[in-house]
């Protein structure tokens, strides 16, 4: 019977969803209703933090430091900013120590604790540049002097400043099965049985999970920029701006996310101000600050 009456609620909704657009915008005489929008009271409440690497992997590295133990260092500090000036909000953390966490499992984590905004803190490095250079002679035919060549790798310290990345467009695939099965997780409790959740075979529920992928790729652009614009307008840092990429932890998350790339760690002068604490604390002061501003407009 339950099943049965699923069947009818997934073959009506998409003509009832129709009638309400239709009548959304009309008025009782049929003309068109002026803007009266509302706000829903939308509020964010989940902020999930994620500190890059950690264990086994530490990540880049500077001359006297890594990468794991600097994004955990923001991580931490950024969750007391939250914490403190947000009070409504709650801050979950994906690692808040030296342990290793699969890429998969963060965004799970932010996925089951229903994560409004995923905020994943890293630093940039530079791969060395392979150079060949003469190492010495050796003597050839007639004495004649042939030189000795050899491939080095020379580090390349000249990357300097932030990043801001966001999942490629392109890349769907994964964001789309995470909505998936956000939908039907959090559908209702007993989702195995009822599975009242995303349904494949209903137009309504494929449109609006299109429409959430869609939207959670604007805000996401959105909070980057906000990030960005602190960075380089309040902080006067150099920024490579805001970015599409492929990356695992951010296109497997159901909301908003955006992995924030701090500094090239690589970088004498980016390592001295990411390992020190005026640098960390106006890193988290600019995330901080876009965060507020993010909230701002999305619940109003």
């Amino acid at each position: 019977m339950k099943n049965k009456t699923l069947k009818r609620l997934n073959y009506y909704f998409p003509l009832l969803l129709i009638l309400f657009t239709l009548s959304s915008f009309q008025n009782d005489d049929g003309k068109p209703k002026r803007d009266t929008v509302q706000t829903s009271g939308f509020k964010i409440k989940t902020i999930v933090v994620d500190a890059g690497h950690g264990g086994h992997d530490p990540g880049a590295f500077g001359s006297h430091s890594n990468e794991k133990t600097v994004t955990l260092a923001l991580a931490l500090k950024l969750q007391k900013a939250i914490e403190k000036d947000l009070k409504d909000v709650n801050v979950i953390m994906t690692r808040t120590d030296d342990n290793f966490i699969e890429l998969h499992r963060r965004s799970d984590i932010a996925n089951k604790n229903q994560g409004q905004l995923f905020i994943s803190l890293h630093c940039n490095s530079l791969a060395g540049r392979r150079v060949t250079e003469v190492t010495g002679y050796k003597k050839g035919k007639k004495g004649k002097k042939i030189p000795i060549y050899k491939t080095v790798s020379v580090p390349n310290r000249s990357g300097k400043g932030a990043m801001i990345l966001v999942y490629g467009s392109r890349r769907v695939g994964a964001q789309e099965e995470a909505l998936r099965e956000n939908a039907v997780i959090y559908a209702e409790k007993d989702y195995k049985d009822n599975y009242a959740g995303y349904d494949p075979e209903n137009p309504a529920s494929v449109i609006l999970l299109n429409t959430f992928r869609d939207k959670y790729r604007k805000q996401s652009i959105r909070l980057a920029t906000l990030i960005d614009n602190e960075f380089t307008d309040t902080d006067g840092r150099v920024s490579a701006g805001v970015k599409e990429q492929v990356v695992l932890v951010l296109d497997h998350t159901a909301m908003p996310a955006v992995l924030v790339e701090t500094g090239f760690i690589n970088n004498p002068d980016d390592e001295a101000y990411l390992t020190s604490e005026e640098g960390q604390n106006e890193i988290v002061a600019s995330v901080l600050q876009a965060i507020k501003n993010y909230k701002k407009q999305v619940e109003n």
